[in-house]
């Protein structure tokens, strides 16, 4: 699979997934030895712990109450570390957790396509989703703090970088407040965003953000992003140029060396990979 990704679709550096077992990595580590292929980043849980039933990134969870889970969260996000520094790729991403309300997003979403968007009925239920939310975020995110802190401790040393990813669903931490405030508050060089141009376009399509100004905001902390785009309101895992994210206003908001990391839809065909990639370069360069 990595060989494919390499010479039929033509990236030069892949990340690996929160899928990735351990069963996988003496081969991966066989055609990384090699010269094959290199690593731009690890997206946590990588690897995969032995008693997941399904390949989430959300198993363990910094945020939780339960102090074994977040123990075993921040013990998996030192393996993911170490694994990064034995690739040689300077790059963690990692999900915190989420604060434990009652979900609204995908209720969001359903009320958007069964044509309620902001009715009367759409904003109560937002700005109720809202409170609920202030009023139970801070405990969780203090956890988040402690296990953050010593991830970054872990990490500096071994020169690894931790991308706190942009999340789609409102119950799930950071918010974009609550990312800059922990950036702020962290302020370590090793720490900074990690932009995902789908989900954050969901936040946008249900009112909760405005994508470009967002990016103003915290594009110079941004490491990476993974690319895909969106058909409104939630339809995420498309190729780029084929949804509603406004590519050509919002990558000119990042650094120039910021990374871009495909993540798509496993249904894409080879053929329309190389397509976007190659309008892509048109518009952005190499």
């Amino acid at each position: 699979m990595l060989r494919e990704i390499k010479t039929k679709l033509g990236f030069e550096l892949i990340e690996l997934d929160h899928g990735v077992r351990s069963s996988l990595m003496p081969g991966i580590q066989k055609i990384f030895d090699a010269g094959e292929i290199r690593f731009s980043s690890l997206h946590n849980l990588c690897l995969l712990p032995t008693d997941a039933p399904v390949a989430s990134p959300d198993y363990y969870r910094f945020s939780v109450a339960s102090v074994e889970e977040r123990e075993r969260a921040v013990t998996q996000a030192f393996q993911a570390i170490d694994l990064a520094a034995q690739l040689n790729t300077a790059f963690v991403v990692l999900h915190m957790g989420k604060v434990n309300m009652s979900p609204i997003t995908d209720r969001l979403i359903a009320m958007a396509k069964a044509g309620g968007y902001l009715s009367r009925e759409y904003v109560r239920m937002k700005i109720s989703a809202v409170q609920e939310r202030e009023r139970i975020a801070p405990e969780c995110l203090e956890r988040v703090k402690n296990c953050l802190l010593r991830i970054i401790d872990y990490a500096t040393p071994k020169n690894i970088r931790i991308g706190l990813e942009a999340r789609r669903d409102y119950e799930q931490i950071p918010t974009e407040r609550e990312l800059s405030e922990l950036l702020e508050e962290m302020n370590s060089p090793h720490l900074g965003y990690w932009h995902d141009f789908g989900h954050c376009q969901v936040k946008e399509n249900l009112g909760f953000i405005d994508h470009a100004e967002w990016l103003r905001a915290v594009g110079p902390r941004t490491f990476g992003c993974h690319v895909q785009d969106c058909i409104w309101p939630a339809r995420e895992g498309q190729l780029p140029f084929t949804g509603g994210v406004d590519f050509e206003k919002l990558v000119p908001l990042l650094p120039t060396n910021c990374l871009f990391v495909w993540e798509m839809n496993p249904d894409k065909t080879a053929d329309a990979i190389r397509q976007s990639v190659q309008m892509w370069k048109e518009r952005f360069g190499e």
